[in-house]
């Protein structure tokens, strides 16, 4: 028997309400050429083991991370996760442990979060940090949420450099709340005046550092006019690893820190599950989504972990809440904080120069190629070039070759009209080899 929980009137309203046709319309974003015509040939009914082979072989036509050459960042990096982090992740007590409501039985679960909160704290630059977030991007609406709450104030600004999809996250989140956003124009060079778009109704200055583009910037100045409007500044970042080589927002005066954690711990995965870092100011935990985990005693004098504070719509009124996050991405919070152990910091600061030092080598092999202009002066891993055409074509000419070159920005935001936009990330899984094919296949194509 087929379950069918929503009648046709159903599905009929729930679209009509969100302003599309019909289903079709949910996917237009996928190019036509991508879509299937019509449903897989499959038989009816096979034994486990034949359909065992024919979804392997569907897998097999996947270009995966690992077999080629591969450039692609733009908030999803390619890192090595020793072997170590998925055997201690896979352990029973960890992989199917879940919210940690009774504290006697869950001191293991509450004690990593612990841990990950004082990691992610001393990475950012902050005073408190919350056991998570489902990724960057929501992270980042939240974060918007927090900084009206504090001010009482409901215009956000929006940096040129902040991901396109965090962007569209904090335009869906603002919309339903009735809020109102400045997106600025895509800032390819890093060039932006924010603080000439402060003013006395602004809530919070959204900026992303490292940003999309790759550009580094100081947040010192910006932070200053926040503070001095009434303001709050969000510090974003998408590559984990570049807080260990970046000065941290903190120290540069960014009131709440949000990102992406992917980068340590975790694989690209196939886009998630992620997690989400979040950080502030100790004044201002009250406001802070999620879950705080914190340490105490108990009866008998003995070091234990609790749920600190929770203030979200399960544990209180919906209208006292402060978010309506239902959990944190616990186990890839135990990836990050497993890593993040093994590597200690000046493992991370090691893992952050030779990213660097290989983007830089890149950087260097490209802007030796007639028809490549490289944007950034200044970057972590992560840089933009400029073609001559389209970028999105130039990467499917790269992908035929087996390479996968980089992200088009195009395909971040279609309606940017920045169609000869490159983004290419090279974090230390790139060799000497894999610069070189990328370098002699440019020079042929561009």
């Amino acid at each position: 028997m087929r379950y069918l929980p929503l009648t046709a009137e159903d599905r009929s309203a729930m679209l009509a309400k969100i302003g599309v046709n019909g289903i079709d319309d949910l996917f237009a974003s996928v190019p036509a050429d991508k879509l299937l015509k019509a449903p897989p040939v499959l038989p009816n009914a096979k034994s486990e083991m034949a359909v065992e082979k024919i979804m392997t072989a569907f897998a097999s036509r996947n270009v995966t991370a690992s077999s080629v050459p591969f450039f692609v960042g733009a908030g999803a990096y390619k890192h090595h996760v020793p072997a170590t982090v998925d055997h201690l992740i896979q352990r029973s007590e960890f992989l199917t442990s879940y919210t940690p409501y009774q504290p006697e039985i869950a001191q293991g679960t509450l004690q990593y979060l612990y841990e990950f909160q004082t990691q992610v704290a001393l990475l950012t630059g902050m005073e408190v940090a919350n056991a998570s977030m489902y990724d960057g991007s929501t992270g980042t609406a939240e974060a918007v949420l927090m900084a009206h709450r504090i001010t009482r104030r409901s215009k956000a600004i929006l940096s040129g450099g902040l991901h396109p999809h965090y962007t569209d996250v904090v335009h869906t989140i603002s919309k339903m709340a009735g809020h109102h956003e400045v997106a600025m124009p895509a800032d390819v060079d890093g060039s932006e005046n924010l603080i000439a778009e402060i003013d006395g109704e602004t809530s919070c200055v959204v900026v992303q550092n490292p940003d999309v583009f790759g550009n580094l910037r100081d947040l010192t100045p910006i932070a200053q006019a926040c503070h001095k409007a009434g303001a709050l500044l969000i510090a974003v970042f998408t590559e984990a690893v570049s807080l260990g080589l970046v000065k941290s927002p903190g120290e540069m005066g960014a009131d709440i820190v949000v990102g992406e954690g992917q980068s340590i711990g975790n694989a690209l995965n196939y886009g998630g599950p992620y997690v989400g870092l979040f950080a502030t100011r100790q004044k201002y935990v009250r406001q802070m989504p999620g879950r705080l985990c914190g340490q105490t005693v108990d009866a008998e004098g003995r070091r234990g972990f609790v749920l600190t504070l929770s203030t979200r719509e399960q544990h209180i009124r919906r209208d006292k809440a402060t978010s309506n996050i239902c959990t944190n991405s616990g186990l890839c919070v135990l990836a990050f904080t497993i890593h993040m152990a093994l590597l200690g910091e000046k493992g991370l600061r090691r893992l952050a120069r030779v990213n660097h030092a290989n983007a830089v080598k890149l950087a260097d092999m490209l802007a030796k190629v007639d028809g490549i202009e490289i944007i950034q002066k200044s970057f972590f891993n992560e840089f933009t070039i400029r073609v001559s055409g389209s970028a999105a074509s130039l990467l499917e000419k790269l992908a035929a070759r087996g390479i996968l070159g980089g992200v088009p920005y195009s395909r971040l935001s279609p309606n940017a009209e920045l169609k000869d936009l490159l983004i290419i990330a090279s974090t230390e899984v790139n060799t000497d080899e894999d610069r070189t094919a990328l370098v002699s296949a440019l020079k042929e194509l561009v």
